[in-house]
């Protein structure tokens, strides 16, 4: 793809160069791409933390270049035919969708975040497909028009929290000790609700003790940390409480922009 698609986007980008520190990717160092790498993000998107988390654990180093979705440039609308984020430039050629993305990072650099065996790399893509199904019931949650429907919201997300909670072995991350693509999926939507337990009570861990576990594990990893904006916490506040529904009428004025 020549760079008419994104003129000067190298050159414009906000320069975030990332990589992951040592001791994080698992398996020794990545093999690093002479490619330049561009994650085209915005700030909120659970999608783009998904590959900077991939990005990150291959010691892949990257620039960031964040998108009004509210506003959404020429440029990027020719790179995203979804009109969503992210996109990965690799030398300004265009990869979109957050699964694409990650699958393509790891059959091209190592250490590789998926496993060996077909049947549990089958398996390990069938739980990345259950994260995308729940980021859409937590903007349900979020998008509630009433306590009822907030509450009932609240307790289909128990419930597939525990549907996850007999799949998790021994821990810290999905597939034991070792970091795969899954606890990049999950990273972000565990982030959420560190803002919405500041917000209510809602039941989201009710008789669970190892989906708890694997949340705080990932929550301490560099990579899942360091996927977002230090305020990533107030930006996200501020967009609950925009949305004028049931979950932002239980915030205060204070809550919304502390």
């Amino acid at each position: 793809m020549k760079s008419r698609h994104a003129p000067g986007a190298f050159a414009l980008a906000v320069r975030e160069r990332t990589a992951a520190p040592a001791g994080v990717a698992a398996g020794g160092g990545a093999r690093q791409t002479s490619a330049r790498l561009m994650l085209v993000s915005h700030a909120l998107c659970p999608y783009v933390q998904r590959a900077a988390i991939v990005l990150a654990e291959k010691g892949l180093p990257f620039e960031r270049r964040e998108v009004d979705l509210a506003n959404k440039p020429d440029w990027f609308l020719k790179l995203s035919p979804l009109a969503k984020t992210p996109v990965l430039l690799v030398d300004n050629e265009a990869i979109f969708e957050s699964a694409v993305i990650c699958e393509y990072l790891d059959d091209t650099s190592l250490p590789r975040l998926h496993p060996a065996n077909a049947l549990q790399r089958a398996r390990h893509r069938a739980w990345m497909e259950f994260g995308s199904a729940l980021l859409n019931l937590i903007g349900a949650f979020y998008n509630a028009p009433d306590e009822p429907a907030l509450m009932a919201r609240a307790a289909e997300i128990h419930a597939r929290l525990a549907q996850i909670e007999p799949a998790l072995g021994d821990g810290p991350f999905f597939a034991g000790a070792t970091f795969s693509i899954v606890d990049a999926v999950f990273g972000p939507v565990f982030r959420y609700f560190d803002v919405f337990d500041a917000i209510g009570e809602f039941g989201f861990w009710d008789g669970l003790s190892k989906v708890p576990r694997w949340r705080r594990a990932l929550a301490n990893r560099r990579s899942v940390a360091e996927a977002v904006r230090p305020d990533y916490p107030e930006l996200l506040r501020r967009f609950l409480w925009a949305r004028h529904t049931a979950l932002s009428r239980r915030m205060t004025p204070a809550a919304a922009s502390a």
